[in-house]
């Protein structure tokens, strides 16, 4: 049975009760509240740097100059932003539609049907559907609710978590784990011999075909009443090695470049890709896990499907690799798992909340 305390906890739940002022745990520190402004008339701005938009058309051609050209850029991107809109990626426009249909026919069930879906944070049950996944030491929460769960490799997942509701929930994300996958062997290889390494060094390096694992999670942002004072997702950077990102064509991406917070455009048919701190440990720093952040508006829900590419948490030693050190370049990261390097992180969050109580 759905208790009422778990159904009252949604945000989903608060903006649709018709409060004109959000709780005050969902309000951002006053040194955040300077920079949040309306993400609508901040998307538009073409003042300032753009994240770069990468057409991968020509990865992968025969004819040698147009397949560096293309390498060339996306390397260029990863070295200084991090963070890239991809196109002619290689998934179909109807794909990517069935995610997105699929995902928000889930949300717009009636929450109590979605609650038979609830994680259980408490008892390490993080698989589900949920709210304040970023919970911290200093009491704030995000405005979103979301579902998460391991989507690839097959045999690695547990169907009986995902949704049975809608019906193609579970092939239509299935297939698009597959291609993604896929995408980020291609990836991969572009980065690895960005290094001046072996194609498949970085693949390798992250758990290879048999241990990668791809975890979806979909961030469902509902309207807010008070979008200047409170944040979807706050400043972070992704984990991961790679994280991949669909979006409903709704605003709402910043990234933290040169010192000033920049606000994604939303381009048709495109991915969002992140390098995570993964690949930005083994490079040395060479490539960036940016710092960003997800906004929220008071007119459209926002909705967006990212896809973490992860190593295996125990098996793997991330450290930089030995050939992006030298005399005047030594390693920046401590050899860690990829558990300790969350636990770094979320121990380092907590005591940066406490000092700012």
């Amino acid at each position: 049975m759905v208790s009422s305390d778990s159904v009252n906890s949604r945000v989903e739940t608060l903006a649709s009760s018709g409060i004109a002022t959000i709780p005050k745990e969902y309000i951002r520190p006053k040194e955040e509240l300077i920079n949040i402004g309306d993400i609508f008339e901040q998307e538009k701005s073409t003042d300032g740097p753009q994240v770069p938009t990468i057409d991968l058309k020509e990865i992968d051609s025969e004819n040698e100059k147009v397949r560096e050209r293309c390498r060339e850029e996306l390397k260029k991107a990863a070295v200084d932003w991090g963070v890239m809109h991809l196109v002619n990626h290689g998934i179909s426009d109807e794909l990517m539609d069935r995610v997105r249909k699929a995902g928000k026919a889930f949300f717009d069930l009636p929450i109590e049907q979605k609650e038979k879906y609830a994680n259980d944070q408490a008892s390490g049950k993080i698989q589900g559907y949920g709210s304040k996944l970023a919970n911290n030491a200093s009491g704030q929460l995000e405005w979103e609710d979301y579902f998460f769960h391991l989507a690839y490799p097959e045999d690695k997942r547990d169907l009986s978590i995902w949704p049975q509701t809608p019906a193609d929930y579970i092939e239509a994300t299935a297939e698009y784990a597959k291609e993604l996958r896929a995408l980020a062997t291609k990836v991969l290889r572009v980065l690895s011999l960005g290094l001046g390494l072996e194609e498949g060094r970085l693949e390798k390096e992250v758990g290879g075909l048999e241990e990668l694992l791809l975890q979806m999670k979909i961030n469902y942002y509902p309207v807010c009443p008070q979008p200047e004072l409170a944040l979807g997702v706050e400043a972070h950077t992704d984990v991961s090695a790679l994280t991949f990102i669909l979006h409903n064509m709704v605003p709402g991406l910043q990234l933290f470049y040169e010192g000033k917070w920049v606000t994604a455009k939303c381009v048709p048919n495109s991915i969002v890709m992140h390098i995570g701190d993964t690949i930005e440990i083994l490079s040395n720093g060479k490539y960036k896990s940016i710092l960003h952040r997800g906004m929220v508006n008071k007119e459209k829900v926002r909705i967006s499907w990212a896809v973490f590419c992860e190593p295996p948490k125990e098996k793997i030693i991330l450290k930089p690799l030995p050939e992006t050190v030298s005399e005047t370049e030594p390693p920046i990261f401590p050899p860690r798992t990829f558990a300790e390097h969350i636990q770094h992180k979320l121990f380092r969050k907590s005591q940066e909340a406490l000092l700012n109580k």
